[in-house]
C-alpha cells in the first residue's frame, strides 16, 4: 500500500513540473519532505496542479479533482486536515510529506481562499490530533 501511495504522491508531483510556470515547482528536501513554508507557496506548488490555480478542480475528461472554491466540506476543519493527510479517493495521504506546521499552513490557505470564509484557524494541536505525531 505504501508503494502504491508513494507511487501516486510522485505523479501527483510529476504532474506539478508539467504545469512549470502555472504551479511553480515542488521542492522536496533530502528528507523527502516538500521545503515550502507557507499555505500560498504549499498550494501552488502541490494542490494547483490537480485542483487548479482558481480552486474550481476538474470535473470533466479522465480525472476528477474536487473543487476547493466554496466548500461546505471545509466548514469543519477536521475535514481537510483528515484528507491531507491520509489521502481520499485518488488523492494521496501527504502526512509523510508536509510537517505539522505545513498542514496548518496550507488547510487555513484553502479554508480562507477560493470563496471560503472559515477564519476560524487551524491549530497544531488540531493537526497533531489526526496525525498523532
Amino acid at each position: 500500500m505504501k508503494k502504491l501511495t508513494t507511487s501516486a504522491l510522485m505523479l501527483a508531483a510529476s504532474s506539478l513540473m508539467s504545469v512549470g510556470a502555472l504551479a511553480g515547482t515542488p521542492s522536496v528536501s533530502e528528507s523527502g519532505q516538500f521545503e515550502q513554508k507557507t499555505g500560498e507557496e504549499l498550494y501552488s506548488s502541490i494542490c494547483q496542479g490537480c485542483h487548479m490555480e482558481d480552486g474550481k478542480g476538474v470535473h470533466t475528461g479522465a480525472g476528477f479533482y474536487p473543487a476547493l472554491a466554496n466548500n461546505p466540506k471545509l466548514s469543519s476543519a477536521g475535514y481537510p486536515i483528515y484528507v491531507l493527510t491520509n489521502g481520499f479517493g485518488g488523492m494521496p495521504s501527504f502526512k509523510s510529506y508536509l510537517s505539522d506546521e505545513q498542514i496548518v499552513e496550507v488547510v487555513n490557505y484553502v479554508r480562507t481562499h477560493f470563496g471560503n470564509d472559515y477564519s476560524e484557524k487551524v491549530t497544531i494541536e488540531e493537526v497533531k490530533a489526526v496525525t498523532k505525531r
